[in-house]
């Protein structure tokens, strides 16, 4: 800032004497400071004590008879000083520095307030200023009680807290079909849409092959998964080959609003929004198969939900259902259960094993998404903090792999003596979860399980230790036990909550024990690209098997299949596949063109 405009914002300050220090007057406005603090010019208070702080001199408007308010100078009031004014240091003015002009006026410098640190016993942030308040009003909890309920937890951030339920909305062509947030916000929610699309191409390449036949002509999918703009693409796609298509959600914080209310702008009936309650989320699934005059032939599920969900109060359906499309750990390891105490009724394909699946979204998905995850909720810094991630599965591999790479110290849990071989070898101490329970900074869950967290664990973990979910399950922490009068939950922001002991030690629980990637941040999309590339050919597989080729049984895909999703990939990477010649392909026994290993090998 220059000396003129330095000059023009101070009040007119006369030292009569600068050599010896006698009379000095000022009429002040405003101080520079008091405006960066919010506007406030309260006293100080040092802690512990009720007295205000001595004030500068410089910083006490004089209050005279006539003069205007504070802040308001009129052109007469101020001197102006020339453009040669020199700088002027008067040592019995604690070292504060004037301007002296030619006229041998002399204008004082502001003062700058010396900031106190958590040593000299400054108390600050008491009282938080206008300002302040408004931008903190998302930090604040209202009442302890606030994050009991998951509807009121993390709804969008619109205005508008009328539930969806008692909503009467219809899209541009009188269309009702649907339950979600707000129709208005299907414009943005396509424009998400299309940028989804340029990072599927796989998805964009069965669009395109599929223009002269409908492989999927008469299904009617029922599905029940993460609705984002990357399944909206599977969904159009789906509906490009054919099929008849109504979806509901399978976690009750990982729908985008704006992409349900593109989807049901497009004429797809969708029943979802962000912050369901438990009871919205079985009532939405239950809107998309209890619907007169459609009966489902199709199940996409993802953790299983829906398949139990028409078990329980429709089983009638099955009659008609061709199969069953999984792809999440919880919801096949509850398909194997029903066949193996005989009442899976239909074939279902096991997804999640795919190794188009397993080693792509489970491995490089997650090791992106949990630090987006982290970041965005906590602005945690990974470097140095201490980390146990709890399972060394592929979801468990990217997880370390992210943390290790951020200069995190890393310990890994394993029930697995292979997948702790792994760990070991892959440079991660092995460590039960009690032994680090009390040290480390982030707990991350990555089993499938139920209870890996438990109560003990929570009570005993360091104050500020971060604790969130990377597998599909909300069972991995046990988030009832917490839910005890003695605890204070502040929610501080969305999917963020500070669980508070007595003794006033709190953690930090994201998301409520669910999902983190998928409640907290976003997945990438190319990624889910060959995720969604595989349901929409497992879909295909199954509608058009010819009667008997499955039975009432749990498959994985193909393997041909697999590296067909594989190879929709490789134009992306501009990659070019080396052909077997004849004598090749019969020295290793193998079709030139694919499959090129067997089921039993582990990529």
């Amino acid at each position: 800032m220059s000396v003129q405009v330095v000059a023009a914002k101070m009040a007119e300050v006369e030292l009569k004497d600068v050599s010896t220090g006698k009379n000095l007057s000022a009429d002040s406005a405003a101080t520079s400071e008091d405006k960066t603090l919010g506007g406030r010019n309260e006293p100080q208070k040092e802690a512990g004590s009720s007295a205000p702080a001595a004030t500068s001199p410089a910083a006490e408007p004089s209050a005279k008879a006539g003069e205007g308010s504070r802040g308001l100078l009129t052109p007469s009031a101020v001197k102006m000083p020339q453009a040669s004014a020199m700088k002027h240091t008067d040592p019995q003015q604690n070292g504060g520095e004037a301007f002296v002009n030619r006229d041998g006026t002399v204008a004082e410098a502001p003062r700058m307030k010396k900031i106190q640190f958590a040593d000299q016993k400054q108390e600050f942030n008491k009282r938080p200023s206008k300002i302040g308040r408004r931008s903190l009003s998302r930090s604040i909890s209202q009442s302890s009680t606030d994050s009991y309920s998951s509807a009121a937890s993390y709804t969008d951030s619109s205005d508008d807290e009328t539930s969806p339920r008692d909503k009467q909305q219809k899209n541009s062509k009188g269309n009702g079909d649907f339950c979600i947030k707000n129709i208005k916000q299907a414009d943005f929610g396509r424009r998400e849409i299309e940028i989804a699309e340029q990072e599927m191409p796989a998805l964009m390449a069965l669009r395109k092959r599929a223009q002269g036949e409908k492989p999927l002509a008469g299904a009617k999918v029922v599905g029940c998964t993460h609705i984002t703009a990357q399944t909206a693409v599977l969904m159009e796609t789906l509906s490009a080959l054919g099929a008849q298509c109504r979806w509901a959600a399978c976690n009750i914080y990982s729908t985008q609003n704006e992409v349900a209310a593109a989807l049901a702008e497009g004429g797809f009936s969708v029943f979802a929004w962000k912050g369901e309650s438990e009871d919205d989320f079985w009532w939405c699934i239950d809107r998309c198969v209890n619907v007169e005059g459609w009966q489902p032939n199709m199940i996409l599920d993802d953790g299983g939900d829906l398949t139990h969900w028409i078990y329980k109060k429709y089983p009638n359906m099955f009659k008609k259902i061709k199969g069953i499309v999984e792809e999440s750990v919880t919801g096949v390891h509850r398909l194997y259960q029903l066949s193996k105490a005989g009442k899976l009724c239909v074939p279902a394909m096991n997804v999640n094993d795919s190794v188009t699946k397993q080693k792509f979204d489970n491995l490089y998905c997650c090791r992106e998404s949990i630090l987006d995850g982290l970041k965005r909720t906590t602005d945690v810094m990974f470097g140095g903090k201490q980390v146990v991630v709890c399972g060394y599965g592929e979801v468990g591999k990217g997880c370390c792999a992210a943390l290790k790479a951020m200069g995190s110290i890393v310990y890994v849990t394993e029930i697995d003596p292979i997948c702790a071989l792994q760990a070991c070898m892959d440079g991660f101490r092995l460590v039960k979860l009690n032994e680090v329970i009390r040290q480390v900074d982030i707990v991350i869950t990555c089993t499938g399980n139920k209870n890996v967290v438990v109560r003990e664990h929570l009570d005993r973990m360091k104050n500020g230790c971060i604790v969130c979910n990377m597998g599909h399950s909300n069972t991995e922490i046990d988030v009832a036990s917490l839910r005890t009068p003695e605890l204070t939950w502040e929610r501080v922001r969305s999917q963020v909550d500070h669980v508070i002991w007595p003794d006033g030690k709190r953690i930090v629980l994201l998301a409520e024990g669910r999902l983190l990637n998928l409640s907290c941040s976003t997945v990438p999309t190319f990624v889910l690209s060959i995720t969604a590339t595989t349901q929409a050919l497992a879909l295909i597989e199954l509608y058009n098997a010819p009667e008997g080729r499955y039975k009432q049984d749990v498959y994985l895909l193909p393997k041909k299949m697999d590296e067909y999703v594989a190879s929709l990939h490789l134009p992306t990477f501009d990659a070019h596949l080396t052909e077997l010649s004849d004598e090749q392909a019969k020295y290793l026994g193998l079709n030139k063109n694919g499959p090129f290993k067997p089921n039993y090998y582990r990529y």
